[in-house]
């Protein structure tokens, strides 16, 4: 990847930050060198700030990250495309995006992925996502298992409405494990168009 930093006096190019599994654009920032360094480092979108005039990272005091998933520099090198999955609310302001847009794709599995992902960053006690997330792998896929075999047991038999509760229960713990292994069906949906290519 080639970025040409010396087309701007001041040596930042724009960086869009767009949300990696909505496709929703969420703010607009600026990076140097070194922030692209940072970002690819900790894996955490990092800009030039400046009003502070240093690397930022997002989310280094509200705890609303940006989880790099891909940076592409566009076809004069001098902008790049930053993918990424938001932990939080993106603006200051707590809005979705800086843009003041609600951050939901058509797809309520997106929307439900958000959420987990929400519950493993952020812990709540009444929460029985949390509560998975805490007691470990081990347990999470565990869970994945009685899911599994439980959907099993409801396929052979004709009860329409238990073999739908059990396919979205497992669905949802599905969920939960491939995020407890640090992966989101996107992930998943690469490997299978991967596939589909062969």
């Amino acid at each position: 990847m080639t970025i040409d930093y010396k087309k701007y006096a001041d040596g930042l190019v724009p960086a869009i930050v767009q949300d990696n599994t909505t496709g929703k654009v969420l703010m607009l920032g600026f990076m140097n060198e070194a922030a692209v360094a940072a970002t690819q480092e900790l894996q955490k979108v990092t800009f030039f700030s400046r009003s502070k005039n240093r690397l930022w990272t997002k989310g280094e005091e509200s705890g609303n990250f940006l989880l790099l998933k891909a940076i592409k520099v566009d076809c004069d090198n001098d902008s790049l495309l930053i993918k990424a999955q938001p932990v939080g609310p993106v603006c200051h302001t707590g809005a979705d995006t800086c843009w003041n847009e609600k951050n939901e794709g058509n797809d309520f599995l997106q929307q439900l992925e958000q959420i987990i992902t929400d519950r493993k960053n952020n812990p709540s006690g009444d929460s029985y996502t949390s509560s998975l997330f805490a007691k470990g792998i081990n347990k999470v896929a565990q869970k994945v298992g009685e899911e599994a075999v439980e959907l099993v047991i409801e396929a052979k038999d004709d009860n329409r409405e238990l073999f739908l509760g059990e396919a979205a229960d497992l669905l949802f713990h599905y969920m939960i494990l491939l995020q407890a292994k640090g992966f989101l069906l996107s992930d998943i949906t690469a490997v299978l168009k991967q596939r589909h290519l062969k």
